[in-house]
C-alpha cells in the first residue's frame, strides 16, 4: 500500500477506536497533497467532501439523520480501498 494511504488507513483506525479526533484525522488527510496529485482529480474532490461531512458530524454528539459517524467512516474506508486499488493497478500496469 502507498505510504500516504497507509498513514491515512492508520489514522482512520485510530479515529474509529476513539484515540484520534475528527479534527486531527481531517488535518492529517488534508495534508496529503502529494497523494492527491497522484490520483485523478475526482478522488480529491470526493475525499475533501467526506472530510467536510466528517467535520460537520463532529458537531453532533449522536448520530443524526444527516450525519452518521459510522457511515462516513465507512465511506472514507471505501475511498481508501478504491484509491489503493487504483494506485496498485497503475504500479503494475
Amino acid at each position: 500500500m502507498n505510504p500516504a494511504l497507509q498513514t491515512l488507513q492508520t489514522a482512520l483506525a485510530q479515529l474509529r477506536a476513539g484515540t484520534l479526533s475528527v479534527q486531527a484525522f481531517s488535518t492529517q488527510a488534508r495534508q496529503l497533497d502529494a497523494l492527491l496529485t497522484t490520483l485523478p482529480p475526482r478522488y480529491g474532490e470526493v475525499l475533501l467532501g467526506l472530510l467536510d461531512r466528517l467535520e460537520s458530524s463532529a458537531l453532533f454528539t449522536d448520530e443524526s439523520c444527516s450525519f452518521s459517524h459510522h457511515d462516513l467512516q465507512d465511506s472514507v474506508q471505501l475511498w481508501l480501498d478504491k484509491a489503493s486499488a487504483l494506485l496498485a493497478a497503475a504500479d503494475h500496469g
